[in-house]
């Protein structure tokens, strides 16, 4: 039975990815999540919009994509990517409705006015006990002020540490964390990567730190039960970006993108394996649906409008295991990146639907960059010492590095994302559909990156207005560059809701 205040709380791991023992991963110990799943809504088919931590974090606690709110890539260090301040972020919502905010750990998201929780204990600890009494204490203050709550919990684990090889699990503060003792033996390798001998040391190391987050998962969980919350409080779990390995972190490929979405909603049924395709940007409008507030209901005093959310709320569907049809429930999702470091440019959009997967590479003349820490890491080091053709699991390493403008895959004959039939011609219909789709969204969501002639098509609009044509293509072609002829880019009849101020040549 719920009682009257209602409350959330979300837990995020960091690279996380499907590792766990309830997404089919046998050989990892995370009995924790695993009872939360069966207590609750696991889906199958949930995605992020971009597979690097701030752009992933910033759509979870915005309800939009990263070329929408401004987080385009990594927000620490020299990286130093912000979030827009007209941006209305859940802290600044919820604290509008009168909630107790707070956030716990890792935060990775700026600036601190963007995101202004009323409770901040950003920390970069990995020992998930403390993390637990963190928790406890801000459960603690809402009862005793009789206030709802808003809890974000960002574990550190299972990302790297600042080693090739490590997970942090020879950190003195979690020396008390019971793990289990996994062996290279132990270990699967994914469909992603090599079986060297590095790739297995690594793996190792990383199922410690997932077990390791998973014992947090429990002591958060326990506490909520102490405290009698559990009855009044929607529980998501979530992580991230996928694992920090080649072919995963920093791509749009599903090992990237395709992530755990474990929700428990007090008085839904229990143990529900749900297909329906989600996005991450559907988080906040979940959350917003669960406590009951509508859009009239936030009162921000943003001076500038933020973007409409084009997220929606999974509640009403937690309990439907079948795949819903079209008409009720968009079997689709879109998905954008731009950065992770600020080195790491390359820019690509997806459409993802329960088939097929589209990407549009915007500079895909580029080598597609490697995160500095998978660069350094010891299963690259192993995988492109491996042989004379050095393959990164089912793809050859030129395929890694070197991607047309367009790539499509039909995931139902080939997961793993190798065979490009951008080029197919029996393909051609789909590809210009989801080219089509993809331009439609960039557009709606005033995607600055929507690009056509070489060109910033919203960047350059009022010069469009004033008679200058885009011609339908992607770049300009050094043979044939003229605009006179040929097809031109025609804006589709939807509503633009950029999320900047359309920035012309001053």
């Amino acid at each position: 039975m719920v009682t009257e205040h209602r409350n959330v709380i979300q837990l995020v791991a960091d690279d996380l990815g499907l590792f766990l023992g309830c997404y089919g991963a046998k050989k990892i110990y995370t009995p924790n999540i695993d009872k939360l799943a069966a207590s609750g809504t696991k889906f199958t088919n949930a995605f992020a919009s971009t597979a690097s931590c701030s752009g992933s974090r910033s759509t979870i606690y915005t309800g939009l994509h990263t070329h929408e709110n401004g987080q385009y890539g990594l927000a620490h260090g020299w990286n130093h990517f912000q979030t827009h301040d007209h941006i209305e972020t859940l802290p600044q919502i919820f604290n509008t409705l009168g909630y107790q905010t707070g956030i716990i750990s890792k935060v990775h998201v700026g600036p601190r006015a963007a995101y202004p929780w009323e409770i901040t204990e950003e920390s970069d600890t990995r020992d998930v006990s403390a993390n637990a009494a963190r928790a406890e204490a801000f459960f603690d203050k809402a009862k005793a002020t009789n206030r709802p709550f808003h809890l974000t919990v960002g574990f550190r684990d299972p990302h790297r540490d600042h080693t090739r090889q490590g997970f942090g699990n020879d950190e003195v503060d979690v020396a008390h964390i019971p793990v289990p003792d996994y062996c290279m033996s132990d270990v699967d390798i994914p469909f992603y990567l090599s079986d060297v001998p590095e790739v297995r040391l690594e793996l190792v190391e990383y199922y410690k730190a997932i077990s390791r987050m998973d014992v947090g998962v429990g002591l958060i969980m326990d506490a909520l039960e102490k405290h009698k919350l559990a009855e009044n409080t929607l529980v998501i779990f979530v992580s991230d970006n996928g694992a920090p390995f080649l072919n995963s972190k920093t791509t749009l490929y599903d090992a990237g993108v395709r992530l755990p979405l474990i929700v428990r909603c007090p008085g839904s049924t229990r143990g529900v394996v749900n297909s329906n395709m989600v996005s991450f940007l559907d988080i906040l409008p979940t959350c917003l649906d669960w406590v009951g507030a509508g859009e009239a209901n936030i009162k921000t005093d943003n001076t500038k409008k933020s973007p409409k959310r084009l997220g929606h709320s999974f509640l009403s569907i937690l309990e439907s295991p079948e795949m819903l049809p079209e008409q009720e429930w968009a079997q689709h999702v879109f998905g954008s990146h731009t950065f992770h470091e600020i080195q790491n440019y390359w820019p690509t959009r997806f459409l993802r639907t329960p088939r097929f997967k589209y990407h549009r590479n915007i500079a895909w003349r580029l080598d597609f960059p490697f995160g500095t820490d998978l660069y350094g890491s010891l299963s690259w080091e192993g995988i492109r010492n491996a042989g004379d053709s050095v393959m990164i699991g089912k793809r050859p390493l030129e395929k890694y590095l070197f991607r047309g403008p367009e790539e499509l895959f039909d995931l139902e004959n080939d997961p793993e994302e190798v065979h490009n039939l951008a080029s197919n011609k029996e393909y051609e219909a789909l590809l210009l559909e989801c080219r089509s789709k993809v331009e439609t969204w960039q557009y709606q969501t005033g995607d600055v990156w929507l690009f056509k002639d070489g060109v910033s098509v919203i960047t350059s609009e009022e010069y469009q207005r004033q008679g200058m044509k885009l011609r339908d293509r992607f770049e300009v072609d050094p043979i044939s560059p003229g605009n006179q002829q040929g097809p031109h880019w025609v804006p589709p009849s939807v509503q633009v809701t950029a999320a900047n101020e359309h920035i012309l040549p001053g």
